[in-house]
């Protein structure tokens, strides 16, 4: 049991490593190993030729073959996966701007005193919102989210106060679904920042891709090194695990889902007077 956890441990601190290290320096990790698996792929395959040269290796060509179809099997369907989740995130952010616009609408509902007690908590809330989309670290994230929560509380015990005492059905039967999607999109929303590409996925991509630099190094026939080659499996390869990650990371990466948030910004103008 003991062990167990213990690896456990370990792999959830490698993982979080992975996450938080910098894309490019991953990615230039990954081009170190496959030029150097694919030297030494190459160097063993010459020793093997120069002691053996009558010895021919059997089933590389099928090896190269099936291992190489494997990869970009696993490449298409990671690529698919995360460029999957990024729209899923792209989609949640829109749909969360046109929940707290229906809100932000709702109020006109009310007195004018009420109303402005609910536009002040919503500007607060918005404001929260923006914080969150921009934060980058775990702790702060954890902060925007519990300040979220306990604005959106204000509001929902002021909607329900309001329905018991000053029933309307309305204005009721408008602002509770709209303040509970409100709510509720706040924890899809976080779901889908920590719903990423399975670790085990991505680290038998990158063994893969060592693996199959390894295979073509080793089964060339002839003796000096194929650059070309090897420039344009390592360029392809790696460029596409690093658009997978890049998918996989929406607040480190390079593709993120500013666009989109910009509607979530544009939410500020509703409490301009």
């Amino acid at each position: 049991m003991l062990t167990i956890a213990f690896i456990k441990t370990i792999v959830m601190l490698l993982s979080t490593l992975f996450y938080k290290t910098p894309l490019p320096i991953i990615t230039f990790i990954l081009l170190i190993l496959v030029v150097l698996f694919y030297i030494l792929g190459a160097k063993i395959g010459n020793y093997k030729k120069l002691h053996n040269p009558d010895g021919k290796a059997v089933g590389i060509g099928p090896l190269e073959g099936a291992l190489l179809g494997l990869l970009s099997l696993l490449l298409s369907f990671t690529f698919g996966l995360s460029s999957s989740r990024y729209d899923a995130r792209r989609t949640l952010v829109v749909q969360e701007a046109n929940d707290i616009s229906s809100v932000i609408s709702n109020t006109d509902l009310y007195a004018d005193t009420i109303k402005k007690q609910f536009k002040k908590d919503l500007q607060e809330y918005v404001e929260t919102r923006i914080a969150y989309y921009e934060a980058d670290d775990d702790a702060i994230i954890n902060k925007t989210l519990l300040n979220a929560g306990k604005i959106s509380g204000r509001i929902w015990n002021r909607v329900t106060t309001l329905s018991k005492n000053y029933p309307d059905f309305v204005r009721d039967n408008q602002m509770i679904p709209a303040v509970s999607k409100m709510t509720d999109i706040v924890v899809s929303r976080d779901a889908s920042r920590l719903g990423t590409v399975p670790n085990l996925v991505v680290y038998l991509l990158i063994i893969l891709t060592v693996l199959g630099s390894f295979i073509i190094g080793y089964s060339k026939e002839e003796r000096k090194n194929d650059w070309i080659i090897l420039s344009l499996y390592s360029v392809m390869t790696i460029m596409t695990i690093y658009t997978i990650l890049d998918l996989d990371r929406p607040r480190r990466g390079i593709i993120q889902t500013a666009t989109p948030h910009e509607k979530i910004d544009e939410l500020r103008n509703c409490f301009k007077e």
